[in-house]
Order: C-alpha cells, then structure tokens, then sequence
C-alpha cells in the first residue's frame, strides 16, 4: 500500500524548504503557509520517493528529496502521463493530477546532472490542484484512482 512519507514548503521565493509532520491543505493556500500555494493547476507538488531514488541514481549521489523542492513525497506510486487528470487521495485529502513537474535550472543549481536525471518518465513529480481542505500526517495511506 502507498503511503505519504514527506511534507515540505517555503515561506519564501528560493527560501529553504521546511519539512514537518503535518500540516493542513486547503483550496485557497495549498499546503499551509508556502507560497506557491495559490489556487490554480501548480499548487501542490508531489514526488514519488522511487523515481525520486532513480534520478539519485543517475547523477550518483544520494541527495534530501526536499531538494527537489516538491511539496508532499510519497511511497509505492510512480507516476507518468496516463495520471492526467486522475485523484491522488492522501488521507482524507483528495488532488487532482493537472500535469507534469517540469525540472528546472534551480535543480541543476542544486546538484550537477540533476535536471537532466528528472527529465524521463515524470521523475520530477506531479502538480495537483486542491479539491478539498484536509489535514494530513506522514504515513497516511495515498491511493491513486
């Protein structure tokens, strides 16, 4: 079974990423109090830790997944383009799939080879719009329907 095993945001543009346990995610701010959280098709980030593991692999280091700046890392899903537009329910909390995390210049910044090695098979993640307002915990069941 799938589980969430990260949450991280930022209260700041290219400001540290701060990871916790929990945390509340709503329509209106995403998850609290980072600041890309804006309504709109980006705004929650979520990263499968496999694919995650593959990119590390291929630029030979074992990197922090916040690294990737993503918001919310999950375990036992990986995602590709035929999630378009489907739900990734974590807890109570319901997404919908709106596209693909493109790597950017920042991830090369972070780590040489890194952009690169998020460029295959949505290895960079997915962006998600909010349905609805939960809270969510680390370890709480993720199902992709």
């Amino acid at each position: 079974m799938a589980s969430l095993i990260g949450i991280a945001f930022k209260t700041e543009k290219r400001g540290q990423m701060i990871t916790v346990e929990q945390a509340q995610v709503t329509q209106a701010k995403g998850v609290e109090n980072d600041i890309f959280g804006r309504p709109g098709k980006r705004q929650v980030t979520v990263m499968s830790i496999q694919q995650w593991q593959l990119a590390c692999n291929d630029v030979g280091k074992t990197l922090p997944w916040f690294t990737r700046r993503a918001n919310l890392l999950v375990d036992g899903i990986s995602f590709s383009s035929k999630d378009l537009g489907k739900q990734l329910v974590i807890g109570d909390l319901i997404l919908e799939i709106t596209g693909e995390t493109d790597p950017c210049k920042k991830m090369e910044q972070a780590y040489p080879g890194l952009e690169a090695a998020l460029l295959p098979d949505w290895r960079g993640g997915v962006t998600c719009r909010v349905l609805n307002d939960a809270k969510i915990q680390i370890n709480v069941p993720v199902d992709l329907a």
